[in-house]
């Protein structure tokens, strides 16, 4: 009887169901898998648990040359749990898969992103506000056109500039009565008077400032203008302060061209009120009295010393006569002259010039009360003039007044004195400096030349250069109390 084959081979193999590993096939695998070859015939198949083991090696830079072999292997990755393990199996990579670095990177990409978005809105309010106080301060300004206009009528007998990059600015201080200004004098129906005039000159260098007052007794040639009212004044030999008070600012520029021969380049009108704002604005400006003030008039009362005056004691003390000194005309242009030159050097030394959060306020000041040429009358054209002056030693910001001596037909009038007043001019015509000093100084000075006793020795064998012409006034850099 046949041996039943069955009891020796197993069960019968079914031809729809694949044949199952048997243990020498399987440790036949094994030892193929040690020994790092394949056999000659069998087809290379990998176990199950290839795909994780090539992925390990792949991961940690292994293969299966490495001590410990696929053993090792294989048991570092049965020891991965959880959603590393799951994603190796399946060949796909999750949130903890992802490499450290990168989710540094993306946070630090996150608030990158944030942080520009609040620098570009920053830079945006900050352009708007910037635009906003630009455009208020644009909107101050007062555009004098009539001026303009009637300048350009008389271009012909206008001088010719001699020197292109300088530049000669007229300032007339308003003495109206009207609106404001009321409360500081009789009301004349609102009529204009010029209080204060100062021919400016900017060197072309910008190297030297100066400013040269004319008093507004002072005897000139006004020419024929034209009235508010459209008619025509005649030409008078009078004292200056009429020309403004008649055909205003045009028939106040032609009568200084005339009489210096100097080509105005552009004009400012201020009026107290400008003045008094701009004061506040740089916190008050300090001088020193040598004796007490009481004046009921210019609303002053001060003791005597050093001491920082406001807006509105500022201009009862540039505007005062009666009660100090000698009550002259002369010695309150002096004072005048004192106080804008330690205005300027407290916006100097203080750095309103060069900090724009300080400067807004003295421009809003300024601009308020100030009529303008159409050459000056823009915030742009503000701020070059500004930056030009803003570099000038305080030393070569120099005042003084044209030299003058009293009327010969009436001692309350000045009359100009020749040669000196035409030296003055040609100098600042030609862009030419001069030299101011204390009167006092220049007085002696000129004693000593007249008795020889300049004390420089002499030297007859050499030509001498020109020497600067000198003028009693003084600089930005003055301290009153010193003198």
């Amino acid at each position: 009887m046949d041996a039943d084959v069955t009891d020796s081979a197993g069960p019968p193999s079914d031809p729809d169901r694949p044949a199952e590993d048997k243990p020498q096939d399987r440790s036949r695998d094994r030892s193929r898998e040690e020994s790092g070859r394949p056999e000659d015939d069998a087809p290379q198949e990998k176990s199950p648990a290839a795909p994780e083991t090539d992925e390990a090696a792949a991961e940690t830079g292994e293969g299966d040359s490495t001590e410990g072999g696929p053993a090792e292997s294989e048991s570092k990755a049965g020891s991965e749990t959880g959603p590393k393990a799951a994603a190796g199996a399946d060949g796909v990579q999750t949130w903890a898969d992802r490499p450290k670095d990168g989710i540094v990177s993306a946070r630090r990409s996150h608030w990158l992103r944030w942080t520009a978005l609040a620098a570009s809105f920053l830079v945006l309010v900050a352009a708007g506000v910037g635009w906003w106080m630009y455009k208020k301060l644009d909107g101050n300004i007062t555009t004098d056109t009539s001026a303009a206009a009637e300048l350009k009528a008389y271009e012909k007998e206008r001088p010719t500039p001699v020197v292109m990059d300088a530049q000669n600015i007229l300032l007339i201080g308003s003495d109206s009565r009207a609106g404001d200004n009321r409360k500081y004098g009789r009301d004349d129906g609102g009529s204009q008077r010029s209080d204060t005039t100062i021919l400016l000159h900017l060197a072309a260098d910008r190297k030297s400032a100066t400013a040269v007052s004319i008093p507004r007794d002072l005897m000139a040639e006004i020419p024929s203008c034209r009235t508010g009212d459209d008619k025509k004044t005649r030409e008078q030999f009078t004292q200056f302060n009429t020309a403004f008070e008649l055909g205003g600012t045009a028939c106040t520029i032609r009568t200084v061209e005339r009489m210096t021969g100097i080509r105005i380049d552009h004009h400012m009108v201020v009026d107290f009120n400008g003045f008094k704002d701009m004061v506040d604005a740089v916190n008050g400006v300090e001088i020193c009295l040598k004796e007490p003030i009481d004046d009921k008039d210019a609303h002053l009362e001060l003791p005597a010393g050093r001491q920082k005056l406001n807006g509105e004691q500022a201009l009862g003390y540039v505007r005062a006569r009666k009660s100090i000194g000698n009550g002259s005309d002369t010695e309150r242009m002096e004072r005048q002259q004192q106080f804008l030159g330690a205005l300027v050097n407290k916006m100097q030394s203080n750095g309103v010039l060069l900090n724009p959060t300080r400067l807004y306020p003295v421009l809003d000041a300024a601009t308020k009360s100030l009529t303008t040429d159409p050459g000056l009358d823009s915030l742009r054209d503000l701020y070059d003039l500004v930056r030009g002056m803003r570099d000038v030693p305080t030393e070569q910001v120099q005042f003084l007044t044209v030299p003058r001596q009293p009327y010969r037909n009436n001692p309350n009038r000045d009359e100009l004195v020749e040669p000196d007043a035409g030296d003055l001019f040609k100098q600042l015509r030609e862009d030419k400096p001069v030299a101011v000093v204390p009167a006092d100084e220049l007085e002696e000075a000129e004693r000593d030349k007249e008795s020889g006793q300049d004390g420089k020795p002499d030297d007859a064998g050499s030509e001498s250069p020109t020497p600067t012409p000198t003028y009693s006034g003084s600089s930005a850099a003055d301290d009153l109390c010193k003198q």
